[in-house]
Parts: C-alpha cells; sequence; structure tokens
C-alpha cells in the first residue's frame, strides 16, 4: 500500500506522545486522563518501548510533541525517563521537541530534566490571567503561579514559548479578555494559541449546557475571533492558523507539519496516528492499551483508510485553516487520480462571496470567512465526494 507520504510526496515525520495524566481534570476538558498513580505511570512508561518495537521500522522523526494530560505531572524521574525514551525512539536529528506543562506543575527542577534531554519549546497551559474564568474552566492554579512558571521557563533558557489561552469563557467580557490578551503580550511570550471555548460533551461544563445555562454564542463569538485576531496583529504577531500566532520564526513545527499532511506516529493511550495509507486512534484505556501491547499488538481505534482522495480532502479543510491557504496546482501534483476542477469552481463561488481570495489555483480564507471557516470546510469535503 502506498503510504500518505507517498501519495503527496512529503517526508516528514511527526512523535507524538501522550501521557495521559493529570493531578486534577479541567471542566472544560474531555481528554483521556488518569491519575498519576505510581503503577499506572509505570505501566505506561514501560508500554512506550514496546508500542514503538510494535511501530517500527519507521522513517527518521522530524519533530516531537509531548502533549497529554500534561507531562508535568510526572514526577522528576519519570519524566526523565519519558524523555530517555524519545531520545531512544527519535534519535538526535529532529528539528522540534515540544512539551505541553500545566503551571501549577512546573518546577525549576523539572525544566532541568527538560533541558538536559533537549527539549527546545514548551506551551503553557494559561487559558486565563483572571481567578474567577480560571475557576469557571475548573484550573487549579492562580494566576501568580502561571507568571512564576513562565519566569522559570526563561531563566531555565526557554527561547521558544507558548502559552495557551480560551476566549468565550461563561461569564467572560470583552473587556475580560482584551485584559488577558495584554497581559499575554506583555510577558512577550514567542506563541500564543487563542481557542474558542468547545462545549465537549464528555467535559464536565457541559451539564451547564444540557441545563440550558451556556451554549454557542455566533455572534459573540465572531466579536471574540474578530478582536483577537486584530489585537494580535497589532501586538505584532504573525497569524498562520485560525488559533496561533508566532513570531518570527517561531511556527509550532510538529502542528504545521501535521496540518500541511505529513505523516505523524502517536504513543500511548488515546493517542492518533496517521502514517502508511490509514489513520487511527490507540484505545482511549491504559489498561485495554497496555493489556493489548503484552499480547505483541496494537489496539486501534477508528481506523480509517486514506487513499488519494482522502487525503485530498484533508489536505483542503487543514489548508483553508492556515493563512498560507491551499495550492490546488500543488495538490493535483500530490494527488493526481483526483479531479480538482468542481472544487476549483465552488472555490471561486465563495471569492464572490467574499469568503476566499485568490486567483489560478492559489486561494486562502478571507477574514470574514475565517469566521465560518468549518462551514466552508463542510462545503469544499461535499464537493470533493460528488466529484469523486
Amino acid at each position: 500500500m502506498n503510504t500518505q507520504n507517498d501519495i503527496l510526496g512529503l517526508g516528514a515525520l511527526g512523535l507524538y506522545v501522550h501521557a495521559p495524566f493529570c493531578t486534577s481534570t479541567c471542566d472544560f476538558c474531555a481528554f483521556y486522563q488518569e491519575k498519576p498513580r505510581k503503577n499506572a505511570v509505570k505501566t505506561f512508561l514501560d508500554g512506550l518501548f514496546d508500542e514503538w518495537n510494535l511501530v517500527l521500522p519507521a522513517p527518521p522523526v522530524d519533530t516531537v510533541f509531548l502533549g497529554g494530560g500534561t507531562p508535568g505531572a510526572l514526577s522528576e524521574r519519570d519524566l526523565e525517563r519519558l524523555c530517555s525514551f524519545v531520545r531512544e525512539a527519535a534519535g538526535e536529528c529532529f528539528d522540534e521537541w515540544s512539551v505541553e506543562l500545566a503551571p501549577s506543575e512546573v518546577t525549576p527542577a523539572k525544566l532541568r530534566v527538560l533541558v538536559e534531554a533537549g527539549v527546545n519549546r514548551v506551551s503553557l497551559g494559561i487559558q486565563s490571567f483572571q481567578p474567577r474564568l480560571l475557576e469557571a474552566l475548573g484550573r487549579r492554579h492562580p494566576p501568580e503561579r502561571a507568571r512564576q512558571a513562565f519566569d522559570w521557563m526563561r531563566e531555565a533558557g526557554f527561547d521558544n514559548l507558548n502559552l495557551d489561552l480560551i476566549f468565550c469563557v461563561p461569564g467572560q467580557s470583552l473587556e475580560d479578555w482584551r485584559l488577558d490578551l495584554d497581559t499575554a503580550v506583555s510577558w512577550e511570550p514567542d506563541h500564543l494559541s487563542t481557542y474558542c471555548l468547545i462545549h465537549e460533551e464528555k467535559a464536565a461544563l457541559f451539564a451547564q449546557v444540557e441545563r440550558g445555562e451556556i451554549g454557542p454564542d455566533p455572534e459573540r463569538e465572531e466579536r471574540f475571533f474578530r478582536f483577537t485576531w486584530d489585537f494580535l496583529k497589532e501586538a505584532g504577531f504573525d497569524q498562520y492558523e485560525v488559533a496561533n500566532f508566532a513570531r518570527s520564526g517561531k511556527r509550532c513545527k510538529h502542528n504545521w507539519n501535521v496540518w500541511r499532511m505529513n505523516e505523524w506516529i502517536g504513543l500511548g493511550p488515546s493517542a492518533a496516528s496517521q502514517r502508511a495509507g490509514e489513520r487511527w486512534a490507540n484505545a482511549a484505556s491504559l489498561d485495554r492499551w497496555s493489556a493489548a501491547l503484552k499480547e505483541g499488538r496494537l489496539e486501534r481505534e477508528e481506523v480509517v483508510t486514506l487513499g488519494a482522495l482522502e487525503l485530498f480532502e484533508d489536505y483542503l479543510l487543514f489548508g483553508l485553516r492556515l493563512n498560507d491557504g491551499i495550492d490546488l496546482g500543488e495538490a493535483t501534483i500530490r494527488c493526481p487520480q483526483v479531479d480538482v476542477n468542481p472544487v476549483r469552481e465552488l472555490l471561486f463561488q465563495l471569492a464572490e462571496e467574499g469568503l476566499i481570495e485568490g486567483c489560478d489555483d492559489q486561494f486562502r480564507v478571507t477574514d470574514l470567512g475565517r469566521l465560518v471557516v468549518d462551514r466552508l470546510g463542510s462545503e469544499v469535503a461535499d464537493r470533493v465526494r460528488v466529484a469523486a
């Protein structure tokens, strides 16, 4: 079977490791997670080596991303073992190694472990700088703890730091959001990720949705989106994706490779992978994931076979979210089996509505289109399927 990279003519490979541990669960979070009990952590770390042996052989790894959960929930010793695994699996030649951390779990000692291992990018889950909004999200850290964590990271030598923020939080005004953005910019991070709150069914906040207390508000969301884009542009950040903004040379290379349809391998419970013509997720259970590995197999769920048509569709869906947009000429070279003309016709129609801009084969969404990018993605996907 042709691999995804064979079809698209690509080569970069990302490695994602999901450390499914959190000391507490935020009310907005629906990701699979466990408490960092000693036996559970040992089961996880032992399993990573077994899983990596099952996915071999693999081409050289270009980027690494440790997420969760939060890897910072591990002890220094266990974090060191996790980093040693990455070094053994990924080698020494990858370009970027990102780690997600929660402010409450950052310590100088853990940062030293990361620095010595070779981590060169850290993403700090701030979400908000205001106590009542942190409480609304179920976050357990006070604002001053976040500032301390950030300062420790700079003192440790990290020169590529991201802050995660969330807007449209229940009870949050546009002025509240302006204050959060202003504070974030004043810290001088290298990258900002700003996410509109999504009401996931498995998250604790969804109970308020079911009671009718909160819910999506498209008009409110539009005001927050527009304000964010204008504010961060004026602050000198380059927007390169709907929710991501970077200083020069500080884009997240791992996420960028995923969005540009390179392959990645996901290790750990619930981690997703896209490789060798398939997309799948690992079992969202430490016990089931570990039991399968002991039997010499992968416990995969939601397996999707990816042919040229599916990869072309994903190329368009991700590309619409990127400020660089899409290039149908490039897509034709990479996916010659697919007829791009129906998609081209739709894009020109959307351009007449002011949602897309471009000429020839290069297109990107306008600010107006970015507000409805999910709807545009659905329309493009429908056109791809009709043309198949």
